[in-house]
């Protein structure tokens, strides 16, 4: 049974720990019911069961490696992103080249179909409203069938979105809790000598901007690699790249005023992500994860990122 650290005492207990956050929750939790504003909620979210044990994973994993926080919560990204994110991101990988592979197949079987629905329409007399709506219910049938198939409807390729929000807000809230003392006051006088470089305390807000504006610049890189794949890009698409564009920039002033703690998990988070990305671009390890080969898939993916990064942002004409 691990015990936390407390200036002036040798240790804290578990259960007196435990004692506290029920108290705690309680009292949370009354207030929310209470006042009902998004701040309650907020509260009553920040105090979950689920926060409280990225808590518990965030102190077992600084006391069993002996760490300063600040590595600590570097190391506490690196290892969650590679064992619960890089292996769903694999997996989503394999969907996605599937969905493209089938694109072909997909168009051949809608102009099929497209013919045999034009025949029908005159033998019966369908109106050209009539006619689409054949057409458009038997082609969802027939993609369908397909995705059934190969196993690989679009839904399953939104797991890694489902997983990843809830666990980055989780250990966000976490790291917040042991930044403002919401946690154990130890734990945030740890917390205040635990950063390093120009962060010393992970308490405090980035006033030199360093981490935020490194944030927005890692999200918008990866944003960018993202958009410079060859292949085609529908409307909805483009207008996701943009919306997470808008997205990369607001989090800068964002991260500026939560604690440093907060701030540097994140970057290392996007940091390891971005990472992941482009290793997902690699054709050796794409085959070691059994992702099937596209049209659009390279053999040189890094050259073609940069490639595509310098002509999209060269100021030459």
């Amino acid at each position: 049974m691990w015990r936390l650290a407390r200036p002036g005492a040798r240790g804290w207990g578990a259960g007196g720990a435990a004692a506290v956050r029920a108290r705690s929750w309680r009292l949370t939790a009354a207030a929310a019911a209470a006042g009902g504003g998004p701040g309650g909620w907020y509260e009553w979210l920040a105090q979950s069961a689920p926060v409280h044990w990225a808590e518990d994973g965030l102190v077992a994993l600084q006391a069993a490696t002996g760490l300063p926080w600040w590595a600590a919560v570097v190391c506490g990204a690196a290892l969650l992103r590679t064992a619960v994110t890089l292996p769903l991101a694999a997996h989503q990988s394999r969907l996605l080249a599937k969905l493209e592979n089938l694109q072909p197949e997909i168009k051949k079987l809608a102009e099929r179909l497209r013919y045999e629905v034009s025949v029908c329409g005159k033998q019966l007399g369908w109106s050209e409203k009539v006619a689409r709506f054949h057409f458009k219910k038997n082609l969802r049938r027939i993609i369908t069938e397909l995705y059934i198939r190969d196993n690989c409807h679009p839904f399953k390729a939104t797991l890694l979105v489902w997983v990843q929000i809830p666990m980055w807000v989780c250990v966000s809230l976490a790291l917040r809790n042991c930044s403002v003392g919401a946690m154990d006051s130890g734990v945030q006088e740890q917390f205040s000598a635990g950063g390093a470089l120009w962060f010393t305390d992970l308490t405090a807000p980035d006033s030199t901007w360093i981490l935020p504006v490194s944030l927005g610049l890692v999200n918008l890189l990866i944003v960018e690699i993202f958009a410079s794949q060859k292949m085609e890009v529908s409307r909805v698409q483009k207008l996701a790249t943009h919306f997470f564009r808008v997205v990369s920039v607001v989090m800068i002033p964002v991260a500026a005023t939560v604690p440093s703690s907060m701030a540097l998990y994140w970057l290392s988070s996007s940091f390891v992500g971005l990472s992941h990305n482009l290793l997902l671009r690699s054709p050796t390890f794409r085959r070691l994860c059994c992702i099937p080969r596209t049209k659009s898939d390279s053999d040189t993916p890094y050259r073609d990122i940069v490639s595509a990064l310098t002509t999209k942002y060269s100021f030459k004409k």
